[in-house]
């Protein structure tokens, strides 16, 4: 049986490589299921290959799990394809892209066909593994080691980078309410007085001129 060796990369991540061997009747789902034994991510999510010419420009799908709509438009399945059936050139590429919620898009490309399978390897093998797969889900925040509140980890900022002692507050408040008083100005703060002789010096002027605006009118008769 005819071997499929196949060169699987990230579209974002070059330095991660993977080539796996399967054999020419086995299936796209096979293919799928052996990506991901060699990333370690589950594969029980949406995926879909796609026929690519040389620019990874997207054709014929063919899907797993497919949603509603992919059923209506009667995309094939990855189990029932034989990847035999798409192989039309000695470096056939395929787009592939797994879980569409939050999606890692592959290239898949034939690398060569070997004759002959070796003795006791069992197909989908997984022949070169290159660099580190990233999370599946990227990097998750552990809420428990945040603080518990913000003042919290605002007082802890000013006590680990300001050298803040909380012993210092009480000194800190009395400078701050001796600078209040000495800035406090009679008739100013709390007075009053003034505030009225303010607008009596404003409705003056408002008499002053409903004065003259009446002794101008009395003057153009």
């Amino acid at each position: 049986m005819a071997l499929y060796r196949f060169r699987v990369t990230f579209e974002d991540y070059d330095d991660v490589i993977r080539e796996i061997d399967v054999k020419s009747n086995q299936s796209f789902e096979d293919l799928h299921r052996a990506i991901h034994q060699s990333t370690g991510y589950n594969p029980e999510y949406p995926s879909s290959f796609y026929i690519s010419n040389d620019q990874w420009t997207k054709g014929e799908e063919i899907t797993y799990l497919p949603n509603q709509r992919r059923i209506d438009r009667g995309v094939s399945l990855m189990d029932k394809v034989k990847l035999s059936s798409f192989i039309d050139d000695p470096h056939q590429k395929f787009y592939y892209t797994f879980n569409f919620d939050r999606p890692f898009d592959f290239h898949v490309e034939l690398m060569k066909i070997i004759l002959d399978e070796a003795k006791g390897v069992t197909y989908p093998a997984v022949i070169k593994s290159v660099g580190e797969a990233p999370k599946q889900f990227g990097n998750v925040v552990n809420i428990a080691s945040l603080p518990a509140t913000e003042e919290e980890g605002d007082f802890d900022f000013l006590q680990e980078e300001l050298g803040f002692n909380p012993e210092d507050a009480d000194e800190l408040t009395g400078v701050l309410d001796t600078e209040e008083e000495e800035t406090e100005i009679p008739g100013v703060h709390g007075g009053g007085h003034d505030d009225e002789e303010e607008e009596d010096e404003f409705g003056s002027e408002f008499s002053d001129n409903e004065g003259f605006d009446d002794e101008k009118s009395h003057d153009d008769y």
